[in-house]
């Protein structure tokens, strides 16, 4: 049996291969020493004698450190992605109007929104709902985190809609303007109901960041768990070990995330094979034949 060349790439040859295991196993080393040399370094000063790790073991730390500040960083992850799934597809579609001012006013918007950093944005919104306040002094910080969550990943969001949809064939869209559709019932009946399965490992790459994004809010004061772990490690001098248990918090988040939304994913695409190998029975088609023509044969 040959084996199948490589469409993508021409596939390595003896010396080529000798090379590519060499520059791995050299990589190797080097993480694995930088990971000792940073293992070293905080085991000297300490940070990884059973001491340091023994408040995590007292639920009281936990319900007054970890839980409320995971709370936080949940709340403001939902919301932002609520907001940003809305506001993305409203202007996601309305980057595709047929109108050239609605155009051109949604992308003018969009590109802004992805070009201003979210730190600087939350410091700003934090500072403008203080001058007038817009909102009580104890949701004042969440409001400035989830309105720029919501700003920066709706636009992306946008950006992931606009690609979706134009991504879909041409016939899609010609075939829903045959049947007499207005633009709003074949983007809502033909185009999103597709273009939703086609950007959803985007979307679930958005959601993500904005996961992670929500620890950003420590900087304007917000209760997130990054913050509740810095608080921790104030309190107990244990700040590498805090900072630890919140990393494997957040990765266990993020992954959870991804597999829910991977399941979905998947129920969805495997729903749209399946309507769309459905057979109609023969006995159900009413088809009126050219005269002279016996179409039971």
């Amino acid at each position: 049996m040959t084996r199948q060349a490589s469409v993508l790439y021409d596939a390595p040859g003896p010396v080529a291969r000798v090379r590519n295991i060499v520059y791995s196993v050299v990589v190797f080393v080097v993480v694995v020493a930088a990971g000792w040399f940073v293992y070293r370094g905080f085991a000297d000063k300490g940070q990884f004698t059973a001491e340091k790790w023994e408040p995590f073991l007292d639920g009281e730390v936990w319900s007054t450190y970890i839980l409320p500040g995971l709370r936080g960083t949940v709340v403001a992850a939902l919301l932002s992605i609520v907001f940003a799934l809305v506001i993305g597809m409203i202007f996601g579609i309305a980057r595709l109007s047929d109108h050239r001012w609605v155009r051109w006013t949604a992308g003018t918007i969009v590109e802004i929104a992805r070009a201003v950093p979210v730190l600087i944005l939350m410091i700003f919104l934090f500072a403008l709902y203080s001058e007038y306040d817009l909102f009580e002094s104890e949701y004042l910080a969440l409001g400035a985190v989830v309105t720029a969550l919501t700003i920066y990943n709706g636009s992306v969001i946008a950006e992931i809609v606009r690609a979706g949809i134009l991504s879909l064939p041409k016939g899609q869209t010609e075939a829903g303007v045959a049947l007499g559709l207005r633009k709003g019932q074949l983007m809502r009946l033909i185009l999103l109901p597709q273009a939703i399965t086609a950007m959803l490992p985007a979307l679930i790459s958005q959601m993500v960041v904005a996961l992670k994004d929500s620890a950003l809010g420590y900087v304007i004061t917000y209760e997130e768990v990054v913050r509740s772990a810095q608080q921790l490690g104030a309190a107990e001098s244990n700040t590498i070990p805090a900072l630890i248990v919140v990393a494997i918090i957040m990765i266990v988040l993020n992954v959870l995330l991804s597999t829910i939304a991977t399941g979905l994913e998947k129920r969805l695409r495997a729903g749209r094979r399946k309507r769309g190998s459905a057979v109609v029975a023969a006995d159900s088609v009413i088809a009126d034949a050219v005269p002279g023509v016996d179409i039971t044969k």
